[in-house]
């Protein structure tokens, strides 16, 4: 990993006609063609309106729709490769399906909201943004107006919350791809919670994400937050304003300032081994910054040279 302040031309993706809310890598495939044909029970989840969408990676047919009474606005799948799901939105309301249970005969089923069980009922009193599975299959966590919460999900029950500097803007399970992580990462080679509100980033560890780590007070509102787990940095977006400035984590001095875009910085990520991340913005551009030395990508080495 880089551990010096260097300047790097990022790679531009552009396409997108509105704003850019949210940015993910996919893990690294490491299995081989024959392989993934003979996969059947892969899904691509997505959200919009009042209801939750369930497609067949595979075939890439329909598979399930999970009506909700209002808006879904975030969603997430267990560490264990489950087949809960969990969804929350406008509902106030933290449903955990269980596709095991749900019957398919082979054309698209539209499944109630009553099919999913609450947890921790009444305990959200506005719209659920964010949702993480932890570690620990059994803890998922909330971010809804300024509070963080860890429900348990054998007791239905919210077993912690703590109320934040400001409204959470970004709040992410970092991690690295297995074959990168290591103890003496950031976390112990365990995924860390990432939270951006108000005018500081917090950080939890553990199995259950419930160990504070760090939390970074600031002088300016962040919009978002990620973190190099083996490079020990922090990158955060700025709100109001277009610039994404890197932090070291130990001692919390500024490295860096990227400019570039045009408007806020909704979201950042790394990619699985922390060689790079992408800013996503409201300019509807998401850009790629290197985050290491020599040869990367598209990027040559060296310099500020990016292939043609």
């Amino acid at each position: 990993m880089a551990s010096e302040p260097r300047q790097y031309h990022p790679l531009t993706c552009h396409g997108h006609s509105r704003p850019v809310p949210h940015i993910a890598f996919s893990a690294f495939e490491k299995e081989n063609e024959k392989e993934i044909e003979k996969k059947t029970d892969s899904f691509f989840l997505i959200s919009a309106c009042k209801g939750a969408k369930i497609w067949d990676t595979y075939s890439g047919e329909l598979l399930y729709t999970l009506q909700h009474d209002h808006i879904v606005r975030a969603i997430a799948y267990p560490p264990d490769n489950s087949d809960l799901i969990a969804t929350g939105g406008f509902e106030k309301k933290l449903r955990i399906f269980d596709l095991s249970e749900l019957s398919s005969t082979g054309s698209p089923a539209t499944i109630p909201a009553s099919a999913g069980f609450e947890i921790g009922e009444g305990v959200h009193t506005g719209s659920i943004k964010f949702i993480c599975w932890t570690q620990d299959p059994n803890i998922v966590v909330t971010a809804s107006d300024k509070t963080i919460r860890w429900l348990d999900l054998p007791s239905r029950a919210c077993i912690r919350h703590e109320v934040l500097d400001g409204d959470i803007k970004s709040c992410e399970m970092v991690s690295l791809d297995p074959q990168y992580a290591s103890p003496t990462d950031i976390g112990g080679g365990l995924p860390v919670l990432a939270v951006a509100a108000g005018k500081t980033a917090y950080f939890w560890g553990g199995r259950n994400a419930m160990d504070e780590l760090k939390r970074f007070p600031l002088s300016y509102t962040i919009a978002s937050v990620a973190l190099d787990l083996k490079g020990r940095k922090l990158v955060v977006g700025e709100e109001p304003g277009t610039w994404a400035k890197v932090i070291r984590y130990d001692d919390g001095k500024e490295l860096d300032v990227h400019k570039g875009h045009h408007g806020p910085i909704w979201s950042i990520a790394f990619s699985p081994d922390g060689k790079m991340y992408a800013t996503g913005s409201e300019d509807g551009t998401i850009k790629l910054w290197k985050n290491c030395e020599g040869f990367y990508g598209l990027w040559r080495g060296g310099g500020e040279k990016v292939a043609e």
